[in-house]
């Protein structure tokens, strides 16, 4: 099945006109909110391994 390239480029302009791209606000607000989310992962998980890390030495400090 054969397209014609001519007729290709139409349909993925057609395409891209139906995008709803969005605004800048949106766009530094999300950001903001990954930004957000990360640092607070990686404080729940550095808060995580730091426990885990001392519970595992205070038990091998039983068996040395």
């Amino acid at each position: 099945m054969a397209i014609n390239p001519f007729e290709f480029v139409q349909q993925t302009r057609s395409e891209i006109a139906k995008i709803t791209w969005p605004s800048r606000n949106e766009t530094m607000l999300t950001t903001l909110f990954v930004i957000i989310m990360v640092l607070l992962a990686g404080a729940f998980l550095f808060i995580v391994d730091q426990t885990l890390s001392r519970i595992v030495a205070w038990v091998l400090s039983f068996t040395a």
